[in-house]
């Protein structure tokens, strides 16, 4: 039976020593609370950091019996990598970097390469405990180069990898030195998710711009396999949170905990006092400097609400020997004494401040008991305290004011959304959240609550592994068209055993690859060599059947043993033949359309036109790849409003937009030139769509072969034209 591996840098559950004995005890983070729910209601297996260094080998034994039970298996690390690897790679590089916080960025070799290592370490790791075709989910930034390496060493495996934290934009990746390297270990994996469509679109954006790979909407080809992004929210144990503040409102005021008769009494002791609730760990991305300013301001604006609200304010400690997160703690504990000093009253404390973790329980009775969350981080994935307060809030009473840079503000659109660099919008908002209605604060409650019950952490995950098993089924449905070791011979029997054949081949991505401009792909030797040896075979006929124009493809091949079809099918040179136009058309048309394709090439850099006999050429490879598609885009409507009522037509190529005569296909020009013709074996070969007229007009007892991973009507695949070479050389590997 397949099972389901997770990984992530830390496990669910984690290892400390207390008097030399070890203990497993809850791991704390989103992530290892969020899925660990979802990890023990199936047959998984948790690979990860115990959160230990073993002193000894039989402690590691002693560690991985104790997660055994727990389903999960230990990735031992020694200080060193984990001082540059977690702390240093991940944490002082790819965090900051990818919540935009690039001044605290510090570029080192050493913290990369301790990066390469321990994501080997943890790929090991999976390939030593996976069977065959087991599925493989991947998690978060510290671990972006396992699917590469699990995707070379394990081809048999599905890998999934999901990001938990923002993907910035490509103006932010750029800047990482070793932006390629991060980007290509992510494509290891066939299904690539995202909290949100944003940081989605800015992955896309970064592949096609520093890779330069194809993007078919959320789709990533590559030569040998097609890559899947999408979008899943991350959801939380919605029962458990619900079932949890059910308890704790019930019990009697007598059997509540400490903590929560303390805050009743605190909420009685003064008529309609409101308790405002910040949850946060202790991190510069959250804003919490900002979050206590715009309190400040709201306390200067509102005298009135004095001793009538406080700030309940729980920052959780986090990497507490970092010096930037030594002077974020000084900052805020100064704030909090500021406003206190000012403010506060014998009776009083605006701000009632933790620096410290709190229980399961007790954080429950906080949700259950503010009227009011204040989340509002500068740069945030998801956020799961947000979902979790609503959750919390089964009289269906509270309200929520939620950062819009945070991931959970795309779904919970009720909240009061804020900028939380503004801090008189933030302010204002906790006037708005103090002052509404019974009624809005239900109907807003309710709806958010109805949201997040549908997609919890359960329906977050089965939805990315239900969408892994799909993209799997895409990459078998690819597999068992691909022209196979097995097929191939197949081929190679019916090519020998034929007397007469004919070989129709498109030039550019099926026998040669692109280049950055049409004139710079001059045939090779090799390539020149092949197609003679083909040429030559008494019972072969070759037809190169190209886009390319009359006059280029004259130059390389008019003087060879086969017959050429050019520019789409406008003209033919038969071998030992003149060329031949095909169906003579004015070209006067160009005088319009020439002016508009101009315009685009002055507006978009490295774009450049190319004149044909019946079709003019807008090529933009050189441009910049998101602009170009831009103008691609812009340039096809413009036109298409122009031909309407003209004999022409529009054909989009690989990084080309062609005006063109209607019906000059390569279909119909094939079909005209087996007219009169017999064979007993006929194969086509091209790898875009302008290849499908070919295709389709062909018999079907042809042989058609689609290079690259694209939808085609061509009934097999190879992934490049390095394997229609191969494939070819097979043929003749006898003369």
């Amino acid at each position: 039976m397949k099972r389901l591996i997770i990984v992530s840098n830390r496990l669910p559950v984690k290892i400390e020593k207390n008097d030399e004995k070890l203990e497993v005890i809850p791991s704390a983070g989103g992530l290892a609370t969020g899925l660990k729910s979802y990890h023990k209601s199936n047959n998984s297996l948790w690979i990860g950091w115990p959160g230990l260094n073993a002193e000894s080998r039989k402690e590691e034994n002693q560690i991985t019996t104790l997660l055994q039970k727990e389903a999960c298996l230990p990735v031992f690390l020694n200080e060193n990598l984990i001082e540059n690897y977690y702390d240093g790679f991940s944490n002082t590089i790819l965090w900051p970097l990818f919540h935009y916080f690039i001044e605290y960025c510090k570029f080192k070799e050493d913290f990369w390469q301790a990066y390469k290592k321990v994501n080997e370490i943890f790929a090991e790791a999976i390939i030593a405990n996976a069977n065959e075709n087991d599925t493989v989910w991947v998690h978060d930034y510290q671990l972006m180069l396992v699917p590469e390496i699990l995707k070379r060493k394990r081809p048999d495996l599905s890998i999934g990898f999901f990001l938990h934290i923002p993907f910035p934009s490509y103006e932010i990746i750029r800047i990482l030195p070793w932006r390629e390297e991060i980007l290509n270990g992510v494509l290891g994996a066939d299904l690539i998710g995202f909290h949100t469509y944003d940081y989605a679109r800015h992955f896309i954006s970064s592949v096609k711009r520093l890779l330069g790979h194809d993007v078919d909407f959320n789709k990533i080809n590559l030569e040998n396999r097609q890559i899947y992004i999408d979008v899943f929210p991350m959801g939380i144990d919605y029962k458990k949170f619900e079932d949890k503040a059910l308890e704790i409102q019930t019990k009697p005021i007598q059997e509540r905990s400490k903590e929560h008769q303390d805050i009743d009494r605190f909420l009685l002791s003064v008529p309609n006092r409101k308790l405002i609730l910040s949850i946060d760990r202790l991190d510069y991305t959250k804003g919490i400097p900002a979050r206590l300013k715009a309190f400040r301001h709201f306390l200067r604006n509102h005298p009135e609400y004095k001793e009538r609200v406080s700030l309940i304010m729980l920052t959780v400690p986090s990497r507490v020997d970092v010096k930037q997160y030594q002077d974020l703690r000084s900052e805020v504990e100064k704030l909090v004494g500021s406003i206190n000093g000012y403010y506060g009253t014998i009776n009083w404390n605006p701000i009632i401040y933790f620096y410290r973790s709190m229980p399961f329980d007790n954080l429950i009775e906080l949700y259950s008991s503010a009227d009011i969350a204040l989340l509002t981080p500068l740069r945030d994935g998801m956020n799961l305290v947000a979902k979790e307060f609503i959750a919390s809030k089964i009289n269906h009473k509270g309200v929520l004011i939620l950062s819009e840079m945070a991931g959970a503000s795309k779904e919970l659109g009720e909240a009061i959304a804020v900028n939380p660099n503004n801090i008189g919008d933030v302010s204002n908002a906790i006037y708005k959240a103090l002052i509404m209605s019974d009624e809005d604060q239900k109907k807003s409650i309710t709806a958010m609550q109805d949201r997040i019950t549908r997609y919890d952490v359960y329906k977050w995950a089965s939805d990315f592994v239900e969408a892994l098993h799909k993209t799997e089924e895409k990459q078998a449905e690819y597999q068992a068209r691909k022209v196979s070791v097995s097929l191939k011979t197949k081929l190679k029997d019916a090519y020998e055993n034929a007397n007469q054949r004919v070989l129709f081949l498109d030039y550019d991505g099926t026998l040669q690859r692109f280049f950055d401009t049409p004139k710079a792909a001059v045939p090779d030797a090799e390539l020149i060599r092949l197609l003679n040896i083909l040429a030559n075979d008494t019972n072969n006929e070759l037809v190169l059947i190209s886009g390319r124009d009359q006059q280029t493809l004259n130059e390389w091949f008019g003087d060879k043993n086969y017959t050429i079809i050019a520019e789409h099918g406008a003209w033919i040179k038969e071998k030992h033949a003149n060329w031949r136009e095909r169906n003579p058309k004015k070209s006067n048309w160009k005088e319009n359309i020439r002016p508009i394709l101009e315009s685009y090439v002055d507006r978009t850099p490295g774009s450049l036109i190319e004149e044909k006999t019946h079709s003019l050429v807008w090529h933009y490879r050189k441009a910049d790849i998101e602009l170009g598609v831009l103008r691609a885009l812009e340039l096809r409507a413009n036109v298409s409003n122009l031909i309407s009522n003209q004999d022409l037509e529009i054909l989009e190529g690989n990084k080309v937009i062609e005006i063109k005569v209607s019906g000059i296909n390569k279909g119909s020009a094939a079909i005209e030139y087996l007219t009169d013709k017999t064979f007993d074996f006929l194969m086509a070969i091209g790898d875009d769509w302008t290849d499908e007229f070919l295709f389709k007009e062909l018999p079907k007892n042809a042989l058609t072969i689609k290079v690259g991973t694209d939808k085609s009507a061509a009934k097999y695949y190879v992934d490049s034209y390095k394997d229609v070479r191969t494939l070819l050389k097979s043929f003749i590997e006898n003369n």
